[in-house]
């Protein structure tokens, strides 16, 4: 049983070394202005950029400028990326920063109304691919309850919100939000469970006044 235990052990570490090696190497090629190499990045993240962004603006094309701003930062600073964390976490920690300056650059604008936050939150999504039904603008068609959820996550303190869009639908543990966040897990699991408390109190309120 050890000996199979300890071949895991190495396979893993192997795949783990050998992924690393080819993000480096992928990021080296990114810096030295190889278009191929950022389309392949580009293609391998886009998904998983898109449903933080559209988690975290409730909006469509604002989520997808977003997306392309994301890239278009990696390709710029990829020659300073040092790989002091993995690099899906660095692409999260971009689309983070980004969202919430935009939201911040609209209130101080003070771009929207009411209507407009009606109109993106029950955003329909036209000509959606086949391909794309884990996205977030699709289930949110797809489910009313969802919908709620998503709605209460939204007005939650932004650092809460964060780290609930990253647990709840990215699938990110605390050790790894604490990353993106460059804050501590002890940070992590404070907001995560002040948020919990503020949306159990929410959804019961709409409960009962269903």
């Amino acid at each position: 049983m050890s000996i199979i235990i300890a071949i895991k052990v190495r396979f893993w570490y192997f795949l783990f070394v050998e992924s690393a090696v080819q993000e480096k190497e992928l990021i080296a090629k990114i810096g030295a202005g190889d278009h191929t190499a950022f389309k392949v990045l580009f293609d391998t993240y886009k998904s998983a950029i898109f449903n933080v962004c559209f988690r975290m603006l409730g909006n469509r094309q604002e989520a997808e400028d977003i997306t392309q701003d994301v890239f278009f930062q990696v390709y710029k600073s990829a020659s300073r990326f040092r790989f002091e964390s993995k690099l899906s976490f660095w692409l999260y920690r971009i689309a983070v920063n980004l969202c919430l300056n935009h939201q911040k650059k609209k209130k101080r604008a003070q771009w929207f109304s009411l209507d407009d936050l009606l109109e993106s939150s029950k955003e329909k999504i036209k000509d959606t691919p086949a391909s794309t039904d884990n996205r977030p603008d699709v289930l949110f068609e797809k489910s009313e309850k969802e919908f709620i959820v998503q709605q209460a996550i939204n007005s939650l303190p932004k650092q809460q919100r964060v780290a609930v869009i990253l647990h709840r639908h990215e699938g990110l543990s605390y050790q790894e939000i604490a990353k993106v966040m460059a804050c501590s897990v002890a940070s992590v699991e404070s907001r995560l469970h002040r948020a919990k408390v503020r949306l159990a109190k929410k959804l019961l309120s709409q409960r009962q006044e269903i």
